[in-house]
């Protein structure tokens, strides 16, 4: 079962397939090699030795007739020359006048007889016929016996001859082909396998930094121009490291900032406890302290809870499926009880809180994250504002979005802080934060809440003029991805 799973994961690998590809690009070429030599050989071959015969018999035509052989059949000299081309091909010739009567065969079989053929009858029309018969092996030529003066045939030669030293010769040739393919195939097999080993090293080498673990993997980028696909992985494998890499800095910055906030208000109520016990050692704590201390611890267990709470809120909504329960809201009358719930604690400052609605909104959002997304932005609005400053919220409403704009008087914000404010535990000003008992995540709740609804939120802001948040979120709720801030 092992055997048979490393089997398939060979087969199935790159470096397997691009073998495959160029052992058939290389060996087809030379298999069809051979039979294109052998037979380009044999053709070639038999071509030139039927011009030979043409040539031969051409040269013959002048005496023939000059010695009026065709008329006679006598001519000690035409038939030295007949028997001369019979003997240097080992074969036969025929030599026959216009009535198509045999006047010569060196054979001397059928002197005498009347041949009609088609090819015969070509040739006298001025046609010179080749024959190859391969089976039999035996070349076969007809051509004209022409006068020079008039142009007019009067004569044919037919001339048939063995194939043997050929095909002798080819065998030869094959056996010699047949060698040079064993080597041929021998190279190409290794040039193949050292050229797919080359092809695929770049992929290699992404594996083995991928599996190498450690710090390289997040230290180090890589480079693979060899190829346009392999620059785009190693692109694309150094995009998701420095995700990777600053998603692993923001855990520890997270971690760090966790364990510092959650830290400090039980190094607070440790210090607050401690005073009241040494002072108990001294004597009686009076009454107008130990209630004091007493309001203070209270407060840090306040600012405790209050972390914890918000920390599961923004961990319940970092899960990559989170709970979201989607239903037709009334913005209006929602924003209306969150104001109602917040203007008590904006009248202890002064504070005016006003909303201003141009037209009814009805949304498909989840009302607990929604809510927890304004409310935040209103607190902040009350808590870093001046006294009798004014907080004011507009609604507004197009055909695809509705839009919440919270507005304030209050303190403002750098320009330099604006683009870092919805990172977690990021504070501005953080003495003044911890004075108003600010927890540094409500803006990363409220950001985090808006883009599950697949919103957008921006800020503008002038520090010392006031700040205004601008939630865009669409009116009906999809499964398209969140908008990127």
């Amino acid at each position: 079962m092992k055997q048979g799973g490393k089997l398939k994961r060979i087969i199935q690998s790159m470096h397997f397939r691009v073998l495959i590809v160029l052992l058939l690009i290389g060996l087809a070429p030379v298999f069809l090699m051979k039979g294109g030599i052998l037979n380009g050989f044999e053709e070639q071959t038999v071509s030139m030795r039927a011009s030979m015969i043409r040539n031969q018999c051409s040269r013959l035509s002048a005496d023939i007739i000059d010695a009026g052989y065709l008329q006679d059949g006598s001519s000690d000299v035409v038939d030295k020359e007949l028997n001369q081309i019979a003997d240097l091909y080992s074969g036969r010739v025929i030599l026959v006048n216009s009535r198509y009567e045999i006047i010569r065969d060196t054979y001397l079989l059928d002197v005498g007889k009347t041949i009609i053929a088609r090819e015969l009858i070509e040739c006298f029309q001025g046609k010179t016929t080749d024959y190859y018969n391969a089976e039999n092996d035996f070349i076969e030529v007809v051509c004209p016996v022409t006068e020079e003066t008039t142009k007019a045939v009067v004569g044919a030669f037919i001339v048939s001859i063995p194939t043997t030293d050929i095909i002798v010769a080819r065998r030869n040739l094959s056996r010699d082909v047949l060698i040079l393919e064993v080597v041929l195939i021998g190279l190409i097999i290794a040039a193949s396998i050292y050229s797919s080993r080359l092809l695929v090293r770049p992929f290699r080498k992404v594996t083995a930094m991928m599996n190498s673990g450690g710090t390289d993997f997040l230290s180090d980028d890589i480079s693979m121009p060899e190829y346009t696909e392999t620059a785009l992985l190693s692109e694309a494998y150094n995009q998701m490291r420095h995700r990777l890499q600053a998603q692993e800095e923001s855990r520890q910055m997270f971690v760090s900032n966790v364990s510092h906030e959650l830290k400090t208000p039980m190094t607070s109520m440790k210090v607050l406890s401690d005073s009241l016990i040494q002072q108990a050692e001294f004597g009686e704590v009076p009454n107008e302290l130990y209630h004091e201390f007493m309001i203070d611890i209270g407060e840090e267990i306040d600012r405790e809870n209050k972390i914890i709470t918000d920390l599961l809120d923004l961990v319940k909504m970092d899960r990559n499926s989170p709970d979201i329960h989607i239903e037709d809201t009334n913005i209006n009358d929602l924003i209306g009880l969150i104001l109602k719930r917040l203007r008590p604690i904006a009248a202890k400052r002064g504070i005016e809180i006003a909303l201003e609605s141009y037209k009814p909104i009805i949304a498909q959002v989840d009302q607990t994250k929604f809510t927890l997304a304004v409310s935040n932005l209103v607190e902040n609005g009350i808590k870093y504002n001046k006294e009798n400053g004014w907080v004011h919220i507009s609604l507004n409403v197009d055909s695809t979005y509705f839009f919440v704009k919270v507005q304030d008087s209050g303190i403002g914000i750098p320009l330099q802080d604006q683009e870092q404010i919805f990172e977690r535990f990021y504070r501005v000003d953080k003495s003044h934060s911890r004075e108003i008992g600010g927890t540094g995540l409500g803006l990363a709740i409220t950001r985090q809440a808006v883009l599950m609804h697949h919103g957008a939120i921006r800020v503008y802001s002038r520090e010392g003029e006031g700040t205004t948040f601008t939630v865009r979120i669409p009116l009906r709720y999809s499964e398209q991805e969140a908008e990127e801030v």
